[in-house]
């Protein structure tokens, strides 16, 4: 048998069955297989294809996040096995906290002070045996400075005479403080001190006065406000009693003090002359401190002129002192006197009582001056 002239035939799609080939319905089956090979023949020829797998939005998202986590806890196991992990440093956070603001408070308005308007100078007619120092210190002034300025006197105000009107400029007054309702310490102390009143006489000074009462002289300077060591005639002086000294009981003889220095001439100018107007020459020198009770000045006065060589010796606790007029010279020629001031320290009596007087420190640059006791010889004209 030929195989070409075998009729081909195919495959029921239903049941199996060989039918022929061009056979429209299956003998076994009856299915019509004209339909089949309709839809057979207008199908696509379909390569083959991968497998899918299809995933929601949501899975997939999760997912992704799922895989990153893993990756990032394996990188930093990695890390952390070499070391190069580095922690975290952690940075507080600063709390800022509001300022206060302050307000300043309203400055109080300070009172006014009353203004003084100065007095209008006095004026004084000069007397026997006055000084512009003595003056001053008549009037309360420590200096006859203003006196010599207002009257336009010579700088050594030689030219005084009896009778000579001059004008006292008075002492500016000074702002007593405004009353308090609360006394000072100082104030109580004062009211509750007993004081007695004293009034300076002749020839008194402030160490005399306050060795009487046995007050230091700085108390009694204190209670009077007083500047300096010098008091004048008819001044009123408040002894603090309160403050009396002990009474000295025997004590251990005293180390002898230091030296002083050399005492600062202050008047009359080197050169001064004084005529017969001048019944009397005020000397004044610097003071070289507080004096001891026992220390003074000793003032000596040489006539360099006379022949006699007089000599005046005298001792002052004051800062200036009066050459008398007894000790002027006689005569129309003017003689040349030479003074000088040293502190001497009393170191005991004779048996006549006289103390004996010790030199206490260095004695002054010696000065000059010229005095006379009468008008000047007129010189006699040539005879022709």
């Amino acid at each position: 048998m030929n195989p070409q002239s075998t009729p081909a035939s195919r495959i029921c799609p239903t049941c199996g069955s060989k039918i022929g080939e061009n056979a429209t319905r299956c003998q076994v089956c009856g299915r019509n297989l004209a339909l089949t090979d309709t839809k057979s023949a207008n199908r696509p020829i379909q390569g083959s294809r991968l497998p899918e797998i299809r995933l929601s939005l949501p899975l997939a998202i999760g997912i992704i996040v799922l895989l990153l986590a893993l990756g990032a806890g394996v990188i930093y196991s990695i890390l952390s096995g070499t070391g190069r992990v580095t922690q975290p440093t952690i940075t507080p956070t600063v709390t800022l906290t509001a300022t206060a603001t302050v307000t300043p408070l309203p400055s109080e308005t300070p009172t006014p002070l009353p203004t003084f308007t100065p007095l209008p100078p006095v004026e004084y007619i000069v007397k026997s045996n006055d000084t512009c120092l003595s003056i001053a210190y008549a009037y309360g002034l420590t200096t006859s400075s203003s006196i010599i300025s207002l009257n336009k006197l010579p700088p050594d105000c030689s030219m005084l005479s009896i009778g000579q009107k001059l004008l006292i400029p008075q002492p500016t007054p000074t702002a007593s403080p405004l009353p308090t309702s609360t006394m000072s310490e100082a104030d109580s102390t004062e009211q509750a001190c007993e004081k007695a009143s004293y009034t300076v006489g002749e020839n008194d000074t402030i160490s005399g006065i306050a060795n009487a009462y046995r007050v230091s002289m700085d108390s009694i300077k204190i209670f009077n406000g007083l500047t300096s060591d010098t008091v004048y005639q008819g001044q009123v002086l408040s002894i603090p009693l309160c403050e009396r000294l002990p009474t000295a009981g025997p004590t251990p003889t005293p180390t002898a003090p230091p030296p002083y220095g050399s005492t600062n001439l202050l008047l009359p100018a080197d050169g001064t002359s004084f005529t017969i107007q001048n019944e009397t020459v005020t000397l004044q020198w610097a003071s070289i401190g507080e004096l001891r009770p026992n220390e003074s000045y000793l003032v000596t006065v040489v006539d360099v002129t006379d022949g006699a060589n007089r000599k005046l010796v005298d001792y002052s606790t004051d800062t200036k002192y009066i050459v008398p007029v007894t000790f002027r010279p006689a005569g129309n020629t003017p003689h040349v006197l030479r003074w000088s001031i040293t502190v001497v320290r009393q170191t005991g009596t004779t048996r006549d009582g006289n103390p004996i007087w010790q030199p206490a420190g260095a004695s002054s640059y010696e000065r000059v001056f010229t005095w006379w006791g009468g008008a000047p010889e007129a010189t006699p004209a040539p005879v022709q």
